[in-house]
């Protein structure tokens, strides 16, 4: 019997949420892949929303805070970081807790670009991140039916769930 296979498991879920301001002159990176478009992300950081969305999901299942918290805006270190770093840290800590990710789950909302052309590669990236097989992590999008901030294309929302194993006590 594999040792995970003794083990019980507690599954704990997380939801993680980000937005970001479409501007001019940075790139468009999104679940950790480069898209080709005239706009990027205003954030600190490459301004991620998959990966920061999916950070989160992952650090509220382990009740560990926010994406913030972990890697605050205010510290320059930080400053035009890829995202990459953050999903592996929160891989990282789900394998100190003992634990592993059952599946993720992301939304991106955006009116433009298309995302499902970029899908496929999406998945394989942030399964490589998270060190999990790509048919437990799912990207998919939607628009917001020109509605508000996403819909106006001033930027892009995305939405995360995480569902992450840990050991219960003996």
């Amino acid at each position: 019997m594999h040792e995970n296979e003794a083990k019980s498991w507690l599954p704990r879920i997380g939801n993680g949420f980000d937005v970001h301001r479409l501007v001019t002159g940075r790139p468009l990176i999104l679940c950790g892949v480069a898209i080709p478009f005239e706009r990027g992300l205003e954030g600190h950081s490459d301004a991620d929303v998959g990966i920061h969305a999916l950070c989160d999901a992952i650090f509220g299942a382990l009740a560990e805070g926010d994406i913030g918290r972990h890697f605050p805006p205010s510290e320059a270190r930080w400053k035009d970081a890829d995202s990459a770093a953050f999903l592996r840290f929160a891989a990282e800590r789900i394998a100190a807790r003992g634990g592993r990710l059952s599946n993720a789950d992301v939304t991106l909302i955006c009116e433009r670009p298309r995302i499902a052309p970029h899908v496929p590669a999406m998945r394989a990236r942030l399964a490589g991140l998270l060190g999990v097989a790509e048919d437990a992590v799912s990207v998919k999008a939607t628009t917001s039916e020109r509605l508000g901030f996403t819909g106006r294309e001033e930027g892009i929302a995305a939405l995360a769930s995480a569902l992450v194993l840990l050991p219960l006590a003996p």
